[in-house]
């Protein structure tokens, strides 16, 4: 008769474990139902939203929120601003970060001790806003879409995670032969180390794109063209101050009379806002990982 060679749990690992799962299933709940709720109402009818009768599942189905989003002049100028600052933000944040990494990590370069203690001093003592409002204005960057692009260029933060993985990943020989092969630094970093950094690549553009599409700081204090504004200063507007402006309606004004319609399209801009991010994490996931855990751990 074959005997299970699996340990037997005790009694007490039993009710450990099932307190474990309870916790992280009311952890689940809580995380999960507000995002069901707001998807639900979205695709619900004004009167239903406003009357309270969405709790789970959307209730009258239908899509005027996405309608009155679609056919809104500014809420689709936000969007595409919005889309805008990330792509190029995005580009100038990874190639600023990997341009300063990568030489701090090596250890032939000169000073590179000093200029991390530069660098570390930043994140704990600040200029502050006012300076920082001014170093702006003096760079004539006010209501430009530099604004949005050049002040937060890089994060410090991302360069020493994105400096601990090539310390830890990309060994020294590899350059030294690379060297006698001919290569110049320049070559070495494009055509060996970029391609062997996959991980922390996919790290900094999931942090820098997620950060460069909710900014909204920037714009509320640099940026006063309407045309400029990121589609977080219309969420804003739109949750913080409960207001939508008149002109935003010309196509909508029939829909405007319907009772509810802020509060639905409230829950349909908080989906359209965040389907980008969502749709950037799966194909970044499998990096994420390995590339945050080996440039925050090691070294």
């Amino acid at each position: 008769m074959a005997r299970s060679n699996a340990i037997r749990e005790s009694y007490g690992d039993k009710l450990f474990l099932t307190a474990v799962y309870v916790f992280l299933a009311i952890i689940l709940v809580v995380v999960l139902y507000p995002l069901i709720y707001i998807l639900s109402s979205s695709f619900s009818s004004p009167q239903a939203v406003i009357s309270g009768k969405v709790w789970l599942l959307p209730v009258d189905f239908s899509l005027a929120g996405y309608k009155a989003i679609f056919s809104n002049p500014q809420i689709m100028t936000g969007y595409g601003n919005s889309l805008f600052y990330t792509t190029f933000g995005v580009l100038i944040n990874v190639s600023l970060t990997i341009m300063l990494a990568y030489p701090l990590s090596r250890t032939t370069f000169y000073g590179r001790n000093v200029i991390m203690g530069f660098l570390v001093l930043t994140m704990m003592f600040s200029g502050g806003l006012i300076p920082y409002y001014l170093t702006v204005k003096n760079l004539h960057l006010l209501d430009t879409r530099w604004a949005m692009l050049l002040p937060g260029a890089m994060a410090v933060w991302q360069v020493i995670i994105a400096r601990t993985f090539f310390q830890s990943s990309i060994p020294k020989e590899l350059g030294e032969a690379a060297e006698l092969d001919g290569c110049s630094d320049f070559g070495f970093l494009w055509r060996v180390v970029l391609p062997l950094s996959k991980p922390i690549l996919a790290v900094l553009v999931l942090m820098y794109a997620v950060s460069q599409w909710n900014a909204y700081f920037e714009a509320l204090i640099f940026l006063k063209s309407q045309n400029l504004f990121p589609l977080q200063i219309i969420l804003r507007n739109i949750l913080i101050l409960n207001s939508i402006d008149s002109s935003m309606m010309v196509d909508a004004n029939k829909m405007a009379a319907m009772q509810g319609l802020r509060d639905l399209l409230k829950f349909s801009l908080i989906v359209v806002a965040t389907l980008p991010v969502l749709a950037i994490y799966p194909f970044v996931q499998k990096y994420f990982v390995q590339g945050i855990m080996i440039g925050s751990l090691k070294g």
